[in-house]
């Protein structure tokens, strides 16, 4: 949708944030999400930088909420990545905003390299076999230090089962996918990806988890063991959180 200006009416805002107009005004008495106002008798105010940096504020949350949702609808434009290319335009602009920090300027280079081996291994395995949304959610908050890598793909185990048909599980499969060199005529190279992605997280001061279908994986700069549990909830596709 495109705005006339910076600041948005309340049911604008609303439209915006995804939300209704009552819980926008429930969020401003509680001080959640601050308005900008006029003087006395005019409109309440949102600013879009403020509302953008609001949901930024909550991509791991949003993330989680999206791939798990029962009913199949786009995520908010500010983190959709319909095809590769719109997500190697804003992989670019994630490097942009970390290359001027000095306190990550020895490994920004390699964080936006697994982020980007993540999101290329999500079109690269369901290119053309989407179930439902194409692309992927790709959310970050630099302030909070968290990337978080979204899809409702068909997940890992579906994906290698194509070239090891002898995958019982998710978590079988996941450990396959970050342990195992996997080749085939088709697909080729499948999850080699992830093993670089291990890599350079047991090289680096960064924190791993991943999810698809009934199990998590993690790993990190305070556990290089890598730990594959069951989880209570599933989903079909992938989730991917990085902290650094």
């Amino acid at each position: 949708m495109y705005y006339m200006n910076n600041n948005l009416r309340i049911k604008e805002a609303a439209d915006f944030l995804g939300i209704s107009v009552a819980t926008l005004r429930r969020w401003d008495t509680k001080g959640r999400l601050a308005v900008q106002r006029k003087e006395r008798g005019e409109h309440r105010l949102y600013s879009i930088t403020r509302l953008e940096e609001f949901l930024t504020s909550r991509c791991l949350e949003l993330a989680e909420k999206w791939i798990k949702d029962k009913i199949s609808k786009r995520p908010h434009a500010i983190f959709y990545c319909p095809d590769s290319s719109i997500f190697q335009a804003r992989l670019y602009k994630l490097r942009s905003a970390l290359s001027p920090r000095e306190e990550i300027e020895s490994f920004y280079s390699l964080l936006i390299s697994i982020v980007g081996e993540i999101g290329d291994n999500s079109f690269g395995h369901n290119i053309g076999n989407w179930p439902d949304i194409t692309g992927i959610f790709f959310g970050y908050d630099i302030k909070n230090r968290v990337i978080v890598l979204a899809d409702r793909g068909q997940g890992v185990l579906k994906t290698l089962k194509r070239v090891k048909p002898e995958l019982v599980d998710d978590s079988e499969a996941l450990r396959v996918a970050f342990t195992e060199v996997v080749s085939g005529r088709y697909p080729e190279n499948r999850g080699n990806g992830l093993k670089y992605v291990r890599q350079i997280i047991e090289q680096n001061p960064f924190d791993l988890f991943f999810q698809s279908g009934e199990a998590k994986l993690s790993l990190g700069r305070n556990n290089l063991e890598l730990k594959i549990k069951k989880t209570k909830d599933s989903f079909r596709g992938c989730l991917a959180i990085i902290r650094f």
